[in-house]
């Protein structure tokens, strides 16, 4: 973990949002947030003198800091203000969409490197189920993506057991009862490749639970391999593996704040 030491090349992806300039904050939980450790473990650390406020040795954990203007450092080395990260994960199949869990490795097992402590995956994808997820610690945004009423759309690619139809097409376009109250709202099937075994891409702005293969369950067909390839105007790109991430670009950032507004 970089305990909040970012350099100047990734400083604008990491995409710090202004609190206000003279905002104050504990010490405590400024060096918490930038992932130094637990509240307790913090205030063991400010017991051996190696935090410095610009310049001065800091032992209380209840002093009043400005995060965007003090010069607060840890053994020298400067500690960063980074009030929100945004990262563009590609989950693989095996763990879960979580923050922890108890039997499975979660999808925040692989962001290694983060300055953050309080990230969180953005909406969730099936344990087997793989592809691009926005991890982050802004709720407001996080809110606004998953907001139903903001129509963001997510495109997945799929293997499907069974020859897709352009039947299927139209019914997908109608909205398909998958059990529920109301009817899945409109989907966008394309059929790239139609066999026994079929290939196809299906664009969707709702999220519900296991929906897209209880879409295809709904026509009589099933899921066999599924992978998200967007969200609103992020793309699942070719120079990330499954597992690896990356910081989102600030043109990437914008671009998810102004979706469908």
């Amino acid at each position: 973990m970089k305990f909040g030491m970012i350099d100047q090349e990734n400083a604008t992806s990491l995409q710090t949002i202004e609190k206000g300039k003279n905002e104050l904050m504990r010490l405590d939980k400024f060096l918490t947030e930038m992932g130094l450790g637990t509240r307790s473990e913090v205030k063991k650390i400010l017991k051996t003198k190696q935090i410095t406020v610009n310049g001065e040795i800091v032992t209380k954990p209840e002093t009043k800091v400005e995060p965007e203007n003090d010069q607060i450092s840890y053994k020298g080395e400067p500690v960063t203000y980074c009030e929100y990260e945004y990262y563009l994960f590609y989950k693989p199949a095996g763990c879960v969409t979580a923050t922890e869990d108890q039997l499975h490795k979660t999808v925040m097992d692989y962001l290694t490197d983060t300055v953050r402590s309080d990230l969180f995956p953005v909406g969730r994808l099936d344990i087997d189920t793989e592809g691009l997820l926005l991890i982050t610690n802004d709720g407001a945004l996080a809110h606004d993506l998953l907001s139903p009423a903001k129509h963001v759309e997510k495109t997945y690619y799929a293997v499907i057991d069974g020859v897709v139809t352009e039947k299927d097409v139209n019914s997908f376009e109608n909205g398909v009862d998958i059990g529920e109250e109301k009817l899945t709202k409109p989907g966008k099937l394309r059929i790239l490749k139609s066999e026994p075994e079929s290939e196809i891409e299906l664009t969707i702005t709702e999220g519900r639970f296991h929906q897209v293969k209880r879409m295809f369950e709904a026509v009589g067909k099933k899921v066999l391999y599924l992978k998200r390839i967007s969200m609103g105007p992020l793309q699942l790109t070719d120079d990330l593996k499954p597992g690896e991430y990356r910081p989102l670009t600030k043109e990437e950032i914008t671009a998810l704040k102004t979706v469908n507004k």
